[in-house]
């Protein structure tokens, strides 16, 4: 019925176009019958006629006026009729508007390039409207009668065809009871057994067939469940039983493993207590043996003596240097060593490191190449002491077992970690040995032991270091080929740096320098000077073009080529591998491992732009110009440390006063001014932090700076001394530079309480 309603919109649709198609044809007709004698009219001026002819015009329906007007606009005859008023009009007029007006230039064919005037009608769309509706109220109507009889024929229909032999095969499913489904089969209706109605009849019986069989199969089923589930009770009987019998065994187990760990923090508690106290008495009189010798060096010796002094002096360094080994790789294992999280510059510690052991290996003639990305980031967060320790025990590894060659460490990025490559071609490793190389008290073989020494300490303690950072460290070894070592760690740059260094990028006036690089190409130091002179925007020739600004950078320990011509004003950087060369008037010497500071040193010196850097003073004893004249209270109980640490001090330029403990440093600070306390912190009657307390509880002497100098150098040790209100932390044997540093950064604060 919808269908049928819908038709009709769309018949009723087309007629409306249709209808609004004749109004228009329809006047544009009559137009064109009345355009002759229109033509004649008003080219006669004929009112009389004109007056008849537009009163014949008004006889039809549609037309309400009608006017003959002369090429000025004045009108030559008019007639007009009123609209004729209806209440079907508003939707008359909503479909055709109210009135359309039609006009028709005037000419006679003799005089064609002659206006005459226009015919102008205006037309009633009520006429056209009111037949429209009447035909579209007779289309819906006699459509919607032929849809409401095919509906319900159609109703009739379906129900007799589909609906009846439907319900009876639902009324035949509601019989169906759910405790027997299996014993009622669907009849097939009447007339059809061949249609769609008996192929679901079928498929419901078959579907019932199939009930059937699986409740067959279900009843067999749970026969057997209920054999299976007096069987199954017995057997979770006995395993009842034995999970019981296992659980008072488990429980028996974790009673022995409670006891087993409490057992072991008893004995990780009183091992670390151990190492604390070997530390502290290990330290203290290593400190009296360092000390006393490198006092004894600074006197007048024979040559002799100064060598047995000096072995003396290298053998305690190393004592100590074995002894922070084992701290250390306790610490690790027992989890007690603490990671700092600060920004540190990476450059400048790779090049610190490489430059401390650069004299080991000039001494072995072996090359020490240091090759950093130039576009490897400046600063990054972590722990700048351990990655240091790392960093000098591979190097130490490296030229220690190098005889001929090189040890070059290089440093990238690689995506978001730091990779550093400690490569060496040395005796290197068999594969045996290097399954053994990280473990504890163990080297590649016997041989290496016997012909390099070594504890087989450094190793281990890099490997620990490296896992505690979260990183990974690799080892690739040939036997007398080299080994080379990856260490990858996951640095992350610190992007709130204060700003990038002066050497990062050259000064202006260099911009337009040529750079001769006269090094051979197999010079071990060539890549990693180039690529830094190339990072920095520098060109890098064979030989400065004649008329333009340059720099030449020769091998020290090579002659120069006998085809070589000086070019004027060029002056030469020296690269010097072994400390061979000497600078002069023309020469700017740079020595290896590289630096990229002093490089960019040179450039300056070598353009004229800065003067040579004067060589430092010699006599290293005299106090900085920025430190006055302290008095300062030793705090030791040690009478060989009293020496040592009284002798330093003197020798930097203070006055010292002794206290052999903390009562003692109470007394001598309550009787004389002091600026400066320096304060064991292991003592009889009192300690040094029970001494601080009782300082920092004196209202004279809040701003007093206490340096605490101590054997104690496990894990939470300096922790310890800053919360009993000890400024600052320095570690035993006394050392005179870092003596020197810490007098010199608590000074200030001194010269401020005064």
């Amino acid at each position: 019925m919808g269908l049928g309603l819908l038709l009709n919109l769309v018949q009723v649709t087309l007629d409306y176009f249709d209808a609004r198609r004749s109004m228009e044809d329809e006047i544009r007709a009559l137009m064109e019958i009345s355009h002759s004698p229109a033509s004649q009219i008003a080219y006669n001026i004929d009112i009389r006629l004109a007056e008849e002819l537009l009163d014949g015009l008004l006889k039809h329906p549609a037309i309400i006026d009608a006017r003959i007007v002369d090429p000025e606009g004045l009108v030559l005859a008019e007639a007009s009729q009123n609209p004729f008023e209806s209440r079907y009009r508003l939707l008359s007029d909503a479909l055709f508007g109210p009135d359309r007006y039609f006009t028709d230039d005037l000419r006679v064919p003799q005089l064609t390039d002659i206006p005459l005037g226009r015919l102008a009608l205006t037309i009633d769309t009520y006429h056209y409207g009111l037949r429209f509706l009447q035909r579209s109220g007779y289309t819906l109507l006699s459509g919607f009668l032929k849809s409401l009889v095919l509906s319900i024929a159609l109703l009739f229909i379906f129900y007799f065809v589909l609906t009846r032999p439907i319900m009876n095969v639902i009324n035949a499913l509601g019989r169906v009871r759910a405790e027997t489904p299996e014993k009622v089969r669907l009849p097939v209706p009447y007339k059809h057994r061949e249609d769609e109605i008996g192929l679901m009849v079928g498929i419901i019986n078959d579907h019932l067939d199939t009930i059937d069989s699986s409740l067959a199969r279900l009843r067999l089923a749970e026969s057997a469940m209920k054999n299976y589930s007096s069987q199954l009770e017995h057997e979770v009987e006995d395993r009842t039983r034995e999970i019981s019998e296992k659980n008072q065994a488990l429980l028996r187990s974790n009673q022995a493993l409670i006891r087993a760990k409490e057992d072991a923090v008893r004995k990780a508690r009183s091992r670390a207590s151990f190492l604390a106290n070997m530390s502290h008495e290990i330290r203290t009189p290593l400190n009296g043996v360092l000390g006393m010798l490198n006092l004894a060096l600074e006197g007048e010796l024979e040559p002799a003596q100064r060598n047995r002094l000096e072995i003396a002096v290298t053998a305690g360094q190393s004592l100590l240097s074995l002894l922070n080994d084992i701290l250390d790789i306790s610490k690790v294992e027992a989890g007690k060593l603490g990671l700092e999280n600060i920004p540190f510059n990476l450059r400048n510690l790779i090049e610190e490191c490489a430059t401390l052991h650069g004299e080991q290996a000039r001494r072995k003639r072996i090359d020490l190449v240091v090759d950093i990305d130039p576009e490897l980031a400046e600063v990054y967060r972590g722990d700048p002491t351990r990655t240091r320790q790392v960093i000098n025990n591979l190097l130490n590894n490296a030229i220690k077992f190098t005889d001929t060659g090189s040890v070059r460490i290089r440093a990238t990025q690689m995506g978001g970690n730091l990779r550093i490559d400690v490569m060496d071609t040395g005796i290197g490793m068999s594969r045996e040995g290097l399954h053994r190389i990280f473990s504890p008290f163990s080297q590649a073989d016997s041989d290496t032991t016997r012909l390099y020494g070594g504890t087989g300490l450094g190793l281990t303690l890099c490997r620990q270091l490296v896992e505690r950072m979260h990183g990974q460290i690799l080892v690739d070894s040939e036997e007398r080929l080299g080994t080379h070592f990856t260490v990858v760690l996951p640095l992350p740059e610190d992007k709130q740096d204060q700003g990038p260094p002066r050497e990062q990028s050259l000064p202006p006036e260099l911009a337009g320098y040529t750079v001769a690089l006269t090094l051979a190409a197999q010079h071990p130091h060539r890549l990693p000077i180039e690529n830094q002179l190339r990072a920095w925007g520098l060109r890098v020739r064979e030989q400065v073009p004649a008329g333009e600004p340059g720099m030449v950078i020769a091998d020290a320990d090579a002659p120069p080529p006998e085809t070589a011509t000086p070019l004027h004003g060029c002056r030469t950087i020296l690269v010097d591998r072994f400390a061979s060369a000497r600078e002069t008037g023309d020469t700017c010497l740079l020595l290896m491992p590289l630096r990229r500071d002093d490089l960019y040193r040179c450039l300056l010196v070598a353009a004229g732009l800065e003067r040579p850097a004067p060589e430092p003073p010699r006599n290293s004893d005299q106090p900085a110009a920025s430190t006055r004249k302290l008095r300062l209270l030793l705090v030791e109980d040690n009478q060989v440390n009293q020496i040592v640490a009284s002798s330093i001090l003197r020798k930097l330029g203070h006055d010292v006063d002794l206290a052999e403990n903390g009562k003692r440093a109470l007394n001598a600070l309550t009787n004389a001014h002091y600026d400066m306390v320096l304060m064991d912190c292991q003592m009889p009657v009192m300690d040094g932090y029970e001494a601080t307390r009782h300082i920092r509880a004196n209202p004279d002497w809040q701003n007093l700076p206490v340096i605490a100098v101590t054997a104690n150098v496990m894990q939470g040790d300096r922790e310890d001394c800053l919360a009993a209100g000890m400024n600052d932390y320095i570690t035993k044997p006394y050392n005179k530079n870092e003596l020197r540093s810490v007098i010199e950064r608590w000074t200030p604060a001194v010269v401020q309480a005064d």
